[in-house]
């Protein structure tokens, strides 16, 4: 493809011939080695839970020295303490990292802490605190979430059809399940955050999702497309037509989020990090999952809706004849050369004037 040619395509001047129904067998692939590389990090890894799961230690204490967020986590990682580190106003920090309580080093820990604030270490207030994200939360955010989405497939089952549900929810399932295997896999803290992000991500992957089904719909009520290509290359056709717009949409969200991973804070960061794959992972299973889903459900669909031919009936193949052995054959050609002779006969002569004989000319009726 020519520059010329892909700024057009880049820009809706032109619609692009991907073939990407096609090879859905590659697109097929490459998901299921990434969903099987998932499956494995989070039995095997598991995730990374931050306080606000399991619960932990809140430290606060005044700062009169220039120590920055990052001084005061490597000051943490000495001792193999992650968490959570907030500068207020420049004059007041607050941590939140696991509990101190049992540690052989939480003296030494509250002694460096106050020697690098510039204060003493009794005057550093540490208090345990419980789990603000429990079970009965995570129990409510799922029975939220299963509603949520059975009434989204009940309403795209309701403008669309069920086939289309279907794929909308293998495509929402892939995404959830990579995004969750990436955070197993790299180790990330999985805060409330994080859960907030792919609650997100979900509504954005569904969107992208409706609007090339919306296509597809659109042009399947062609009956003249749709008799003159097929469902699977009507399917390709209406990717094609809104492929550049979902890959703008992408790059759209994308641009600002990935600014945030880059530049923002550590809570930021965890929220941008999610947001990021789930945006980019959705917007891939738009285009290579939830529409070749969709022509297999629907070709599957269409073989079960077509009628079987039962022979005697009209439009249904009629049967072979059996093979006559080779010794047989010159009594059976001259049967049939009989057989042929006698039925031209019958119906009042040759249809065809045989090599060498005249035709007769017609006779002359007799006026009256």
């Amino acid at each position: 493809m020519r520059v010329r040619e892909f700024f057009d395509v880049y820009r809706g001047y032109r619609i692009p011939r991907f073939k990407l129904i096609e090879h859905r067998n590659w697109w097929f692939t490459f998901s299921g080695v990434l969903i099987v590389l998932s499956l494995v990090g989070i039995a095997v890894r598991g995730f990374n839970y931050s306080i606000d799961f399991e619960g932990g230690a809140q430290i606060s204490y005044p700062l009169h020295t220039g120590a920055t967020v990052q001084d005061i986590e490597a000051t943490l990682a000495k001792y193999g303490l992650t968490g959570a580190v907030q500068v207020v106003s420049g004059d007041s920090v607050a941590i939140r990292t696991e509990s101190l309580t049992g540690l052989p080093d939480s003296t030494k820990i509250l002694n460096d802490l106050a020697s690098q604030a510039g204060i003493s270490s009794q005057d550093i207030n540490v208090e345990d605190i419980g789990p603000t994200w429990g079970s009965e939360i995570s129990k409510k955010a799922v029975r939220g979430l299963v509603l949520v989405l059975i009434a989204i497939t009940l309403y795209i089952a309701f403008r669309f059809e069920w086939t289309m549900a279907a794929g909308a929810m293998i495509a929402l399932v892939h995404d959830v399940t990579i995004t969750a295997g990436v955070y197993a896999l790299t180790g990330r803290l999985v805060t409330p955050e994080t859960v907030i992000a792919i609650l997100t991500i979900l509504g954005f992957s569904l969107y992208d999702t409706v609007v090339i089904y919306d296509k597809v719909k659109e042009n399947t009520e062609s009956a003249a497309l749709l008799a003159r290509m097929g469902y699977t290359k009507v399917v390709d056709l209406s990717l094609n037509q809104t492929v550049m717009r979902s890959v703008n949409t992408s790059l759209v969200v994308l641009l600002p989020i990935l600014s945030l991973l880059l530049f923002g804070g550590e809570t930021l960061k965890n929220f941008a990090f999610a947001m990021f794959v789930g945006v980019a992972i959705g917007a891939y299973s738009s285009i290579f999952i939830a529409a070749p889903a969709l022509v297999i459900l629907k070709s599957r669909q269409m073989a079960k809706r077509a009628p079987q031919r039962v022979p005697g009936r009209p439009g249904a193949p009629r049967p072979r004849p059996a093979r006559v052995p080779a010794a047989d054959g010159a009594q059976v050609a001259v049967a049939s050369d009989a057989a042929a002779r006698s039925a031209t006969a019958r119906q009042g002569g040759d249809a065809r004037p045989r090599a060498g004989q005249k035709r007769r000319p017609p006779a002359k009726r007799k006026r009256r």
